[in-house]
C-alpha cells in the first residue's frame, strides 16, 4: 500500500501479487485507512465505518472488492491464507500471501491445524504476523488461557520465526524483507506491541478493546499521538 491514485490500485482477485488476508478482523481501521492512503475508498466512505449501511464493518466483510472472505469468525483466516498460498503454488506464481493474526486467536485450535498444513506444503509464499499485545475482550490473554510462548511453538510446527518490536516499522519492513528469502517453509512475525500505544487513556487498558471512545477521551488522545512518535 502506497498513496496513489485509485486507477493504480491492484485489481481484486486471487491473482494480486501481494495478497492480504485479516484473520485479526478487529483490525479492521488499519484495513480500511490504507484503502484510504492507496485511493481506493474516499474520506468520506472511511468516515462511515460501522454504519449499518456502509460497506466499511468491524470486520471486513467480503462486499468489499479486495476482501475474500470474512475472517470474524477468529481462528479460519490462517487456513484461508494456507488455500490461497497453496493455489499460487500450484500455479506456479510467485506471488505472496500475507496474514495479520490476533494473540488471542492463538488459543482456536484450527490456527494450529492451519499451522501444521503450512509447515507440511511448504509454504513459503506465505508470511504471517501475529500482534502480540498480551490483550483479548474477555482480559490478559495469560488469564484466559495463555498462548506463550509463541516463537517456540510456531517454530516447532516447522516455521521460520522472526521476533520484533512491533512499533517499529523499520523491523516490520525488514522482517517483510527476510521473509522473501525464507525457502521451504512459511514465516511467522511475531510483533510485540502495547494495545493503545501512546495514549494514557487507551494504552495497555482491555477495557477500550471494542468500545468507541468518548468525544474527551478521543481529543486527548489525538492530541497525546500528535505529540509523540509512536512508531519508530
Amino acid at each position: 500500500f502506497a498513496p496513489s491514485p485509485a486507477s493504480d490500485f491492484p485489481s481484486p482477485g486471487p491473482r494480486a501479487t501481494a495478497h492480504p488476508v485479516f484473520p485479526k478482523g478487529p483490525a479492521s481501521p488499519l484495513l480500511y485507512a490504507l484503502y484510504k492512503m492507496a485511493g481506493a475508498i474516499a474520506a468520506e466512505e472511511l468516515l462511515s465505518f460501522r454504519n449499518s449501511a456502509s460497506r466499511l464493518q468491524g470486520h471486513p466483510p467480503p462486499e468489499i472488492p479486495w476482501v475474500d472472505v470474512a475472517t470474524g469468525s477468529l481462528g479460519q483466516g490462517l487456513s484461508v491464507a494456507n488455500g490461497i498460498a497453496r493455489g499460487h503454488k500450484l500455479d506456479k506464481t510467485t506471488n505472496r500471501v500475507y496474514a495479520l493474526l490476533g494473540d488471542g486467536e492463538l488459543q482456536e485450535g484450527q490456527v494450529w491445524e492451519a499451522a501444521m498444513t503450512a509447515a507440511h506444503y511448504k509454504l513459503d509464499n506465505l508470511c504471517a504476523f501475529v500482534d502480540n499485545n498480551g490483550l483479548q475482550i474477555d482480559g490478559p490473554i495469560a488469564k484466559v488461557m495463555g498462548v506463550e510462548p509463541i516463537t517456540d511453538k510456531f517454530r516447532a510446527f516447522g516455521w521460520e520465526v522472526l521476533d520484533i518490536d512491533g512499533h517499529d516499522m523499520s523491523k516490520i519492513v525488514g522482517a517483510l524483507d527476510e521473509a522473501e528469502t525464507v525457502k521451504g517453509k512459511p514465516t511467522m512475525v511475531v510483533c510485540r506491541t502495547v494495545k493503545g500505544k501512546g495514549s494514557k487513556c487507551f494504552e495497555g487498558k482491555v477495557e477500550f478493546h471494542g468500545t468507541t471512545p468518548s468525544k474527551e477521551e478521543f481529543e486527548m488522545a489525538m492530541k497525546e499521538l500528535s505529540e509523540e512518535t509512536v512508531c519508530k
